[in-house]
């Protein structure tokens, strides 16, 4: 039997897995397997088979000579084993080769289509069952199915292997969420750490600079209380040099008052001496008169009888009276009031002067509060009612005697005329609201402003050299004032002039609802008729008299109309013609302007401030509607 000649490669690797079942069998091991087959084959079946055997199989080499089962001669090729220095060896040794594995030409396996799995077993069956039979096909199957087994094996490695695989995916993918928990847990700590330690040292800076501002706070209230302090004191300094200033300037207005009252009373009795020589003097230029006119007495008896004697002593009376009253001008009614008033006044200051004197009490305070009342009076009706209130309460205070309250009162609300601020309307709708209540406080009121201006009297004091020294005399008599020893210009006086008989004016005007005026137009129309009747025209009585008409002239009118009128016409004929004929320079603005007031009968329109505004300023003003009714009736006949 001719030598198997096989031709050994390697074998074929499909997807890193050798084909082939077991690569390391020897052929002595493959016979006897193969043996084992055809005996169990046998075994089973009862039947004989054609093709079984008897024996086992004889092997002969080329020569025909029988050999041994184990002779097994194969050609290797040396290509394949190179870098097997020992296995040639061992080859050389005993003539054969150790198949590392099993491999046929005709097989060929390929992964990437199904049917090449099957494909070589039908083609290798067919060359087994053409060249061997049974036994060939029997080691196909049997190497089929260990291939089959060898390849589930494989499978269920490798599947077990990717489950392993897949298990330490997973555990490594569990570790490493792990691993990332864990670090995100200790960056949440770290960062819980720092945020509270950053809490803790924003709270440790906030509590220092807490306790530095308590410090500087502490030390601030400390100068501040020091500050105060020091103010406190520099205050009561303050306050104690302005009571001692003022004690100088009350006494020094105390001692100022008193010399102008001994002043006045020397003027008075200066004016009675005057008054008395110029009786004096003319009854003695009619002593002389009459003795003159004695020889004659006969011739005149002779020619006229009784008659004449008593004629001639009427005019002797009457000059004497002329001489008398030549110096003082004044209505023998307005003189009395004016004494009365003053005697009240006087009694009052003795009074007032005797309580300073039995209290330890300074009620310069009071005095200063209704000034500061008086001067922020103002045209609204809702200040004017305020300041009034307030002015009673102060009346009411026991703290302050009513005596003492009321000369204030009298001298602040006169004293304030010379503001440039004073309203003369609301300054007099407040001494109607507090004289309406306090009725003896009227009498004060006039005393002070008879006493600031003889015009509102009326009277009026005529300069003749024999009563006075010097120009600067008179002047003191009838109102100027003394600065420092300087008397004050004509000008200032005539201003001042100017706002007293304005007050003087709107207060016999004033009409408040509810409250009783002790001093209205009936008193005004007396002054006007004692002012025309007794007054000379002069610069003094022409501004005096234009004050007046412009504050009470509109509610004169409404009240006596025709009358009126004819007051006005005596003033057109007598009093201005008595101002032309005088042809002063200074009294020209004067009487055009009192012109101007008859000529454009600006009695008819009402003057600015008469009526108080509003707070709300509203139009429905009832002193406007208590006369527009009787103008419009009456107007017509002076038109």
């Amino acid at each position: 039997m001719e030598a198997v000649k096989l031709e050994i490669r390697r074998p074929q690797i499909v997807n890193g897995i050798g084909l082939e079942p077991d690569p390391d069998w020897s052929f002595k091991s493959l016979l006897s397997e193969l043996d084992s087959l055809e005996k169990k084959l046998n075994l089973s079946s009862s039947v004989s088979l054609p093709f079984a055997k008897t024996k086992s199989r004889e092997i002969y080499g080329e020569k025909g000579t029988k050999r041994s089962s184990n002779a097994f001669v194969m050609r290797v090729s040396d290509e394949e084993f190179e870098d097997s220095e020992g296995e040639n060896e061992e080859v050389r040794d005993r003539g054969l080769v150790k198949a590392a594995r099993f491999n046929c030409n005709e097989f060929y396996f390929s992964s990437s289509d199904d049917d090449s799995d099957d494909q070589p077993c039908l083609d290798v069956q067919t060359y087994l069952m053409n060249e061997v039979g049974l036994v060939e096909s029997a080691l196909y199957e049997l190497t089929h199915e260990h291939q089959l087994g060898v390849k589930e094996e494989i499978r269920n490695t490798i599947s077990a292997l990717e489950t392993d695989l897949r298990n330490e995916s997973e555990k490594s993918s569990s570790a490493h969420t792990k691993v990332e928990k864990y670090r995100e847990a200790r960056r949440e700590v770290e960062r819980k750490f720092d945020v509270q330690y950053q809490r803790r040292v924003a709270e440790g800076l906030d509590n220092h600079l807490t306790a530095v501002q308590r410090d500087h706070e502490l030390k601030s209230q400390i100068e501040e209380r020091k500050i105060r302090s020091d103010a406190a004191h520099e205050e009561a300094k303050r306050r104690e040099k302005a009571l001692q200033e003022e004690r100088l300037l009350q006494e020094k207005a105390k001692a100022e008052a008193e010399a102008k009252l001994k002043a006045e009373e020397a003027n008075r009795a200066a004016l009675e001496a005057e008054r008395i020589a110029a009786k004096e003097a003319a009854e003695k230029e009619a002593a002389k008169a009459s003795k003159a006119n004695t020889s004659e007495v006969p011739q005149t008896e002779a020619s006229g009888g009784p008659n004449a004697t008593s004629s001639r002593v009427e005019n002797d009376k009457t000059n004497k009276s002329e001489l008398a009253g030549n110096m003082l001008r004044a209505a023998e009614s307005a003189l009395k009031l004016e004494r009365e008033r003053l005697q009240k006044l006087k009694e009052l200051e003795e009074i007032n002067q005797s309580l300073r004197s039995s209290s330890n009490q300074n009620f310069d305070s009071t005095g200063r509060l209704i000034g500061r009342l008086i001067r922020q009076i103002s045209g609204n009706k809702d200040k004017v009612s305020t300041q009034a209130s307030e002015l009673v309460k102060i009346f009411n205070n026991p703290r302050c005697p009513q005596t003492i309250s009321i000369a204030y009162f009298a001298q602040k609300v006169v004293s304030n005329c010379e503001s440039p601020s004073h309203s003369a309307f609301a300054c007099a709708h407040v001494i109607v609201l507090v004289t309406s209540q306090f009725p003896q406080a009227m009498d004060l009121v006039l005393a002070e402003i008879h006493r600031a201006c003889i015009y509102t009297v009326p009277k009026h004091i005529s300069y003749t050299k024999s009563a006075f020294e010097s120009k600067e005399a008179y002047w003191k008599v009838i109102g100027y004032k003394e600065d420092d020893g300087k008397i004050e210009s004509t000008t200032d006086y005539l201003v001042r002039l100017d706002s007293y008989m304005k007050l003087y004016g709107a207060l016999v005007q004033t009409e408040v609802a509810g409250c009783q005026n002790v001093h209205g137009l009936k008193e005004g129309w007396a002054w006007l008729a004692r002012f025309l009747n007794a007054l000379p025209a002069n610069m003094y009585t022409a501004v005096a008299l234009y004050a007046f008409l412009q504050m009470a002239g509109f509610a004169l009118f409404g009240k006596y109309r025709s009358q009126f009128m004819k007051m006005l016409n005596f003033i057109s004929e007598n009093f201005l013609n008595a101002l032309r004929s005088q042809d002063d320079p200074d009294l020209r603005p004067i009487t055009s302007k009192i012109q101007c007031y008859l000529e454009d009968k600006l009695f008819l329109q009402e003057p600015e401030g008469r009526t108080l505004q509003s707070s709300l300023l509203s139009n429905n003003m009832a002193p406007e509607s208590d006369y527009h009714g009787p103008y419009h009736q009456q107007s017509r006949h002076f038109y």
